[in-house]
């Protein structure tokens, strides 16, 4: 047992002074003020004095590549060293993202991080990012990848992620498109609209079909224009739709971002899209198939001006985005239980409510991480 106490609460509900209890892989019990004892039958167990600060559910990443030098698709016994990175800045679950690749060499990507996520609870499973793309929005996808999506392709990902396969970013303008849409969604599947060509009338379509997020919004897609509003409109009035952000102050401007905060209160979900060089120097790096060089932590295509990822991690997403006007709430909200809703699991992660998971960070009032728990183990 675990108690938390001389803290502020900060969750979707809000923010307020208290204390919490974690009992084995659960939250047992929240409170104001200070905490009851916890009975003569029960040991007293770990007292944290949070010292004023702040006390958050872990933060959950749907859009993640890499970290540590470490990428998906190296293998499920050569990841530790992202999941070590992105944990210790707050991450206790996490959604790996695999970049385009041919049909069969993604599926064994899937397949090694099915292997993964089995032995680790704190791995949610993966996310196919393509290969499913539009040539004209590829970003930092391997062109020569690229295809449009058939019912037995989509097959053969589904089946060698064996349960596991989250999230497939799509775009429905693809021939073939709208039916993977249909296909995915059937088979418990989030379908994300990205990398794409894909004009309002088109995404309404996507996400009336099921499509549920909108991977990166504003990034690889056509833009939010007054007489052509785009995806991002689209996304912004489809209810059920999660809206990914990468706020790193790179890829997109902090206005753009308190849009879409402001337009879908409680919808946008902070991504790092983080790649290899995450937690680690500037310098060469690999993203599937295409060389990256990062400068300054940016990172690029290798002689290009083309974003590859971020080095980004979710507790700098929340720094930047209270930096730039945003309230620690909604900040907090954006890195929990907006991505867990968008996952469906939103009934077990994402707030500090008995019954949740005994996932949990502790902030100073910098909102720098000092600690770090997950199932009710402290990581840092």
């Amino acid at each position: 047992m675990t108690t938390f106490t001389n803290a502020r609460l900060v969750d979707v509900a809000g923010e307020r002074p208290g204390w919490l209890r974690l009992e084995g892989e659960r939250i047992a019990a929240v409170g104001d003020g200070d905490p009851p004892p916890a009975g003569d039958e029960m040991a007293v167990g770990v007292v944290v004095d949070c010292a004023g600060g702040y006390l958050t559910p872990g933060f959950l990443d749907i859009h993640c590549h890499g970290g540590g030098g470490a990428s998906a698709e190296d293998g499920p016994d050569a990841i530790a060293p992202a999941l070590a990175v992105h944990r210790s800045h707050g991450t206790t679950r996490i959604v790996l993202s695999a970049v385009s690749a041919p049909i069969a060499e993604l599926a064994q990507t899937l397949a090694g991080l099915a292997d993964l996520a089995e032995r680790d609870p704190l791995v949610l499973g993966s996310h196919a990012e393509g290969p499913f793309l539009a040539h004209g929005r590829k970003g930092a996808h391997d062109p020569s990848a690229l295809r449009a999506p058939t019912p037995a392709d989509v097959d053969e990902l589904v089946a060698a992620a064996r349960g596991t396969l989250r999230q497939v970013t799509l775009a429905p303008e693809l021939p073939g498109g709208l039916a993977a849409v249909h296909q995915l969604v059937a088979a418990g599947i989030r379908v994300a609209v990205g990398h794409t060509e894909v004009d309002y009338d088109g995404a309404r379509a996507a996400f009336d079909a099921g499509a549920s997020i909108l991977t990166h919004a504003f990034n690889a897609m056509s833009p939010l224009l007054h007489r052509a509003p785009g995806p991002v409109a689209a996304a912004l009035e489809a209810g059920h739709v999660t809206l990914e952000l990468v706020l790193d102050g790179v890829h997109v401007h902090p206005a753009a971002a308190l849009v879409l905060l402001r337009a879908a209160p409680g919808r946008v979900a902070f991504i790092t899209d983080a790649m290899a060089a995450t937690g680690m120097g500037d310098g060469s790096y690999r993203l599937g198939a295409l060389d990256v060089e990062v400068s300054g932590g940016v990172a690029l295509i290798a002689g290009t001006e083309t974003i590859a990822g971020s080095t980004l991690t979710l507790d700098a997403a929340i720094r930047f985005a209270v930096a730039s006007g945003v309230s620690l709430v909604e900040a907090v909200t954006a890195a929990t239980h907006a991505p867990a809703r968008a996952l469906g699991e939103e009934s077990r992660l994402g707030r500090l409510a008995p019954g949740y998971a005994a996932d949990v960070v502790v902030l100073d009032p910098a909102l720098e991480v000092t600690q770090v728990w997950a199932d009710g183990t402290r990581l840092r």
